[in-house]
């Protein structure tokens, strides 16, 4: 029988499920069926907690402690500002043809934000290449024609009241002019600019200035990270300006100068700040604004500062000799890693391990060694190898000094006497690699491929006089690989026995076991350090 195009069983079926459907909606209309339960389509309503109420007492209190804080900002502010300069530079007008340098046409504005980039040549270069001032404003002179080059633009902080000004070295290398601006307006040109590179610190000198207030300078290692600072300069050219933050971390390196030991801060540092004093909450100098690290080209809450002791320090003799004079060692070293430090029998960031000890020099004199983990200097503990540099570099000339190493795992005393560091000291030669053909079944495991380091392959990698193999092949995403070895660079340690040829290399390979951890001793243009090849 058909019902309107339906089958009997269809029309059946079809008349139940309506039933069923109408006792739902009755059911959810009286809340009771047990088909749809109650709890399961009732909305709950969220209903924050209150809350606890504040005292008149309480807070009281805590409007009292902010205002303490905001006074404590005030006084350390108004304590230094008076000593606060601004610093720009202006090179010896020279032109720069139009193909290898962008201009502005017309008259080139005085302001160093108009036209090109103020920081070319400093560490914000790469920071801000793609702001407004940089890439979209710059515009092509015809032909044969130029641009006198922008100088640098900064800050500084007077310490001596003799005229004696603290500041980077970016903001005023280049030479030619160096203006200085005053908090009360008055403006000199330095008489004398003294420069160290490697820490990015310089001093200028004024003359003729009279009532200047010098800003007392502190003691950067009394500083602990979570410490309120304050950051003094003109970002942007906006002079006077003060930031607060905190101490984010002390012993930073971060690449941009040969000898870095930066305190990082949170304190807003923009473009212009550069040179400026990092103050803590007494207005005592603790640091020089130097750098900061960004995506966007401004404050990301990532700045550095040079501790003022070794600004102190390189600012004195500057001030007295025009130069810097440094102490050393005569070694490569590396940071201890845990890798490192299961190899060495110590722990991870105890001391730091000796890669190289050159001949003639102060720490070949005393006695260290290849594979020493240097633990204490001068009684001084030393986990990093920014803490040992400044500690070495800062000991006074002729002067015995107690060098605490592990050898081995046993604990020995040397005796060091610091010498005047070479000029050219820590220049590397670069150069590129030559391939010879070799290989074994334990190369294979490890992924690469060495050869012979013959007098012609050494010269071009900068390695004369070195004995060991070339690494000529690296496979990619191998254990060699993994570890950070590339093609040229030179093996001259086994598990601590030194290889002269490719025999002697792959004997020693062959007896050592990736699972146990391999310790190779790896010497490039750029200096030695130990690598350990471990199978996980």
């Amino acid at each position: 029988m058909q019902v309107r195009g339906f089958t009997r069983q269809t029309f059946l079926l079809t008349a139940v499920l309506a039933v069923v459907a109408a006792v739902g909606v009755s059911a959810v209309t009286r809340g009771s069926s047990p088909l749809f339960p109650t709890a399961s389509i009732t909305p709950i309503k969220y209903v924050p907690a209150a809350a606890p109420p504040v005292s008149p007492e309480e807070a009281a209190r805590a409007v009292s402690s902010a205002r303490e804080l905001s006074t404590a900002f005030r006084v350390a502010s108004e304590r230094v500002l008076p000593s606060v300069v601004a610093v720009e530079t202006t090179p010896t007008v020279a032109a720069v043809p139009a193909e290898r340098g962008p201009t502005t046409p017309g008259t080139p504005d005085r302001s160093p934000f108009r036209g090109r980039n103020p920081f070319e040549g400093t560490p914000f270069e790469d920071m801000f290449r793609e702001m407004p001032f940089g890439e979209d404003f710059r515009f092509q002179m015809p032909p044969g024609q130029g641009m006198p080059r922008q100088g640098g633009i900064g800050s500084g902080v007077i310490f001596d009241d003799a005229g004696l000004i603290l500041t980077n070295n970016h903001v005023v290398a280049g030479g030619g002019t160096v203006a200085v601006r005053l908090h009360d307006g008055r403006e000199y040109t330095a008489s004398q600019v003294w420069t160290d590179p490697k820490t990015d610190i310089a001093v200028i000198k004024i003359d003729g200035a009279e009532d200047l207030v010098a800003a007392p300078l502190g003691n950067s290692d009394a500083v602990s990270i979570g410490d309120w600072v304050l950051a003094l300069g003109q970002p942007f050219g906006l002079e006077s300006t003060v930031t607060a933050g905190i101490i984010s971390a002390k012993h930073r390196g971060i690449g941009i100068t040969p000898r870095e030991n930066f305190l990082q801060t949170d304190a807003a540092i923009n473009p212009g700040n550069s040179g400026g004093p990092l103050v803590n909450l007494d207005g005592e100098v603790i640091g020089v604004n130097t750098a900061i690290s960004s995506r966007s080209g401004g404050n990301e809450g990532i700045g550095f500062a040079v501790p003022v002791n070794l600004a102190k320090w390189v600012a004195q003799q500057l001030a007295n000799d025009g130069v810097v004079r440094r102490a050393y060692l005569g070694v490569g070293i590396q940071p201890v890693t845990q890798k490192l430090a299961d190899q060495f029998k110590v722990k991870p960031r105890e001391g730091v391990v000796v890669t190289d000890v050159f001949p003639n020099t102060p720490a070949a004199k005393a006695g260290v060694l290849s594979g020493d983990v240097i633990i204490e200097f001068a009684g001084v503990k030393v986990a990093s190898p920014q803490e040992l540099q400044t500690l070495v570099e800062q000991a006074e000339l002729g002067k015995p000094h107690a060098l605490t190493v592990k050898r081995d795992g046993t604990t020995k005393e040397l005796a060091f006497t610091p010498e005047e560091q070479p000029n050219d000291y820590g220049m590397a030669r670069r150069g590129s690699p030559a391939e010879q053909p070799s290989g074994s079944s334990q190369l294979e495991k490890l992924g690469m491929e060495i050869g012979s380091l013959e007098t012609q392959v050494a010269e071009q990698l900068g390695l004369q006089g070195v004995e060991g193999v070339v690494i000529t092949r690296v496979q990619r995403d191998g254990l060699a690989d993994r570890a950070g070895l590339e093609s040229g660079m030179a093996i001259t340690q086994v598990n601590r026995v030194p290889v002269a040829n490719v025999e002697a290399a792959v004997k020693a390979l062959n007896d050592a076991s990736p699972a146990d951890g391999i310790l190779l001793l790896i010497r490039s243009g750029e200096g030695s350090r130990f690598v350990v090849l471990k199978a996980s």
